[in-house]
């Protein structure tokens, strides 16, 4: 059975991460994406390192594949007049330039939905297209210390922590996928396309949540608690005797009480203290401590089959390899095998997405820069292949142009 976006085309100028991101998670629902590079001045992810594969980067590689690349240059007049005649063919022209960029190629929605009233535009830019600072560069570092978060990410007392992933990046792709599929959906009910902003900071500010909403109600600003929870205790990391690491989520009372039962520990149930989760949030350092004590005393394998014996949510901290070794990841496919024509066999991460079984994603590799040029023009466009031969003479003569 077809995937849901299959029959659905996104002309992609993003480059580095925020953009690929997002279109990409398209492309693992089954969008044709069509990666629009400049020869020459191809998306610099393609070279970052320190990883390869052949030429191709690890980094490249994990934001890009299962995409279309199409070497074209927007201000040659012939190549744009080629950009213009697959925006009639498509359904979404999707970038993150800064503000005024877009328009100088003329590649914007104003422009483009005079040559097809259908077409989606999906900008997602650090600031947006309104504001003062509108026209500011804003990477994910910037953008993750901007919006808050990195304030109170990291331990009590000591500096502020930049997320492990790039969030801020990675937030804005997943906004912007959403926004490109709300809009979409709202063309199916109008037969009219539309302009979608995403702004990384706003995506950060949306996503400091109840952070956010405890200073707006009660004016608390948020201060870093390590792995601990503002609202919850027990929740967090602790160290146990060999000095692995164990993290429990007791949010809920019942899980408190069955804690206890499985660290052997009765008596906290009585422990006023402890009694409830107000009384456990006012003397956190208290319940930390007896915690920690009683970890310390076995191994995290002991202490985590206890806990899973009588149902509280835990588990192990595990390093990246051991993640992607875990059976669980491993039953859900989320590591899966690809072939490319010219890197040969490649592992890679799978969508998160899973159905009933109606569809079923394995992702495409990457594309090489041009890989799929005459294929694009010929099967999108029906351009003949003399015309193509004509148009490569032309571009290698000079003026950039459609790659190999």
């Amino acid at each position: 059975m077809a995937k849901p976006l299959e029959g659905v085309r996104i002309l992609d100028l993003s480059t580095l991460l925020a953009g690929p991101f997002g279109s990409m998670i398209l492309a693992d629902l089954g969008a044709d994406v069509i990666k629009i590079e400049l020869p020459g001045r191809e998306d610099q992810s393609r070279h970052m390192p320190p990883h390869y594969v052949g030429a191709t980067s690890a980094y490249f590689i994990a934001f890009n594949r299962g995409k279309r690349s199409l070497a074209l240059d927007l201000k040659d007049g012939e190549g744009y007049g080629v950009f213009l005649e697959l925006v009639k063919r498509s359904d979404v022209v999707y970038d993150n330039f800064r503000p005024g960029v877009i328009e100088r190629l003329r590649a914007d929605y104003e422009t483009l939905r005079k040559v097809n009233p259908r077409i989606i535009s999906a900008s997602v830019t650090g600031y947006g297209q309104t504001g003062p600072d509108r026209g500011k560069a804003a990477l994910d570092l910037i953008v993750q210390a901007r919006g808050g978060i990195m304030s109170f990410t990291g331990e009590p007392g000591r500096p502020p922590v930049r997320m492990g992933i790039p969030m801020g990046d990675m937030g804005g792709g997943l906004f912007a996928a959403h926004g490109v599929l709300a809009a979409l959906l709202q063309r199916e009910r109008t037969g009219q396309g539309q302009k979608v902003d995403v702004s990384l900071l706003d995506c950060q500010i949306y996503l400091a949540s109840y952070r956010a909403q405890y200073y707006l109600t009660g004016g608390e600003v948020a201060q870093p608690l390590g792995t601990g929870h503002a609202s919850v205790v027990p929740i967090r990391a602790y160290e146990c005797g060999d000095g692995k690491w164990v993290v429990i989520d007791c949010a809920l009372q019942h899980f408190w009480e069955r804690l206890c039962e499985a660290l052997g520990r009765a008596e906290w149930l009585e422990d006023p203290k402890m009694l409830g989760r107000p009384a456990r949030l006012a003397n956190r350092g208290y319940v930390d401590a007896k915690l920690a004590n009683v970890f310390r005393s076995g191994a995290a394998a002991h202490w985590i089959e206890r806990m899973e014996a009588h149902g509280v949510p835990c588990g192990p901290i595990q390093t990246i390899d051991e993640a992607l070794a875990d059976p669980q990841v491993g039953a859900r496919e989320m590591v899966v095998e690809m072939t490319h024509p010219e890197l040969g066999r490649i592992q890679a991460i799978n969508t998160p997405i899973k159905t009933d079984g109606t569809w079923r994603t394995v992702p495409k590799p990457p594309p090489l820069l041009g890989e799929h040029t005459e294929e694009i023009l010929h099967d999108v466009l029906g351009m003949p292949p003399a015309e193509i031969a004509r148009l490569r003479r032309r571009w290698e003569g000079g003026a950039a142009g459609p790659g190999k």
